[in-house]
């Protein structure tokens, strides 16, 4: 004989770890609609689909990843094997194994795109989420400023697609000052001290620092808007290398403000908080007065022989904090009798369908406690619950 489940039991059943939560209706279907819709948006430009496996091989998907993504991962024993497994942190890492692999004779560039959960030991400051659906694109085998142009494009029509209002999308190089400190010979804690002023914005602290502090610091004021940003930029003397990285940030943004002006674009040459296996042209996608990143990409380098990439990954938990509160679909209810034919044609004509599947005394009632918006009549026809009352 069965029992029944006290308050305290149910409450412990319902509990889950920390940075993990169950979606419940309708915000499960919500977010589908979205991502079937984004994904629609990168096949229109001839990004093709795969779904790779929630859980690899360690050193398949962790083989050539920064110790930053590999602390972030969750690893287990495979009992077939014996070999470490590991859950999927981020699904960029198989798209480039996919494409290094299974694709490595398909014409470049390819262009994959992907959809699907992914776990972390912990989440961050901003995105305290451990597990989410990440939503993205993957345009590997060509580097040239048009590629990463087209990358950011595609992320601007399809946030709009899904109706994201006030979009920013934040153009950075995160190699930058990297390779502006290794062309003065900083390096160890002197570099630290750097990086730790620039994460903090602290243009103070950078001026009471050594060389190259003047041009760092100049760096930094170059964030913001960007056409004073890059108007600025031009002004600065820098060495051979990181003026190249400029110039291919320049000519990437002067490629976007010309196919969509809409876009907004703000710069940032500064930053590289979790951009670790970037190499170039990167950016992140932000909307005011929602906490996290949308999403972001960039630049990077793909499987073991470092073929030339770049993509874009969009947090869905984030996104659908961007985007107005759904509007309920129709929604009829079909009372006990009707003929299976009835709800066939609403279902061809769109409805989303009901079935009452007992008699009961107020089918108008019945039909608001499963959240209805019309009551099929008797000739099977839908009227809004209002009039129906």
């Amino acid at each position: 004989m069965s029992q029944s489940l006290s308050g305290s039991d149910l409450t412990s059943r319902a509990l889950l770890p920390q940075g993990l939560r169950d979606v419940l209706p309708p915000d499960g279907d919500h977010e589908n609609r979205v991502v079937e819709s984004l994904m629609a948006c990168f096949a229109a430009y001839g990004y093709e689909r795969v779904k790779p496996p929630l859980v690899e091989f360690e050193q398949s998907l962790l083989g050539n990843v920064s110790a930053s993504v590999a602390n972030r991962t969750f690893r287990m024993m495979d009992p077939i094997s014996q070999r470490m497994m590991a859950l999927r942190p981020d699904m960029t890492l198989q798209i480039a194994r996919i494409a290094t692999t299974r694709l490595r004779q398909a014409p470049r560039p390819v262009r994959l795109s992907y959809a699907g959960e992914v776990m972390r030991v912990m989440g961050s400051q901003l995105s305290p989420e451990r597990e989410f659906t990440q939503v993205g694109f993957e345009l590997i085998g060509m580097e040239t400023p048009e590629s990463d142009a087209e990358v950011i494009l595609i992320a601007a029509e399809a946030a709009r697609r899904v109706g994201v209002k006030g979009l920013s999308i934040d153009l950075m190089t995160p190699t930058l000052v990297p390779t502006l400190l290794a062309a003065h010979g900083i390096e160890g804690a002197e570099a630290q001290a750097f990086r730790a002023a620039l994460d903090g914005k602290d243009a103070g602290a950078i001026a009471k620092l050594g060389q190259p502090a003047p041009l760092v610091g100049k760096l930094l004021a170059a964030s913001g808007p960007i056409a004073p940003g890059l108007a600025a930029l031009e002004t600065i003397e820098l060495p051979a290398e990181a003026r190249a990285q400029v110039d291919a940030l320049t000519a990437v943004a002067r490629l976007v403000q010309a196919a969509d002006p809409q876009v907004t674009l703000t710069l940032d040459p500064v930053e590289n908080r979790g951009f670790a296996y970037h190499t170039g042209v990167s950016f992140s996608l932000f909307v005011r007065g929602v906490r996290g990143e949308l999403g972001r990409g960039g630049r990077y380098r793909a499987g073991e022989a470092g073929e030339a990439a770049t993509g874009l990954t969009l947090y869905m938990d984030t996104v659908i904090r961007a985007l107005p509160v759904p509007v309920a679909g129709r929604k009829v209810f079909l009372p006990r009798g009707l003929s299976l034919e009835t709800g066939k044609r609403l279902r061809d004509q769109g409805w989303v369908t009901v079935a009452g599947l007992a008699d009961v005394a107020d089918a108008a009632a019945e039909a608001r406690r499963f959240g209805c918006t019309h009551l099929a009549g008797a000739d099977g026809n839908p009227e809004s619950i209002e009039r129906a009352a």
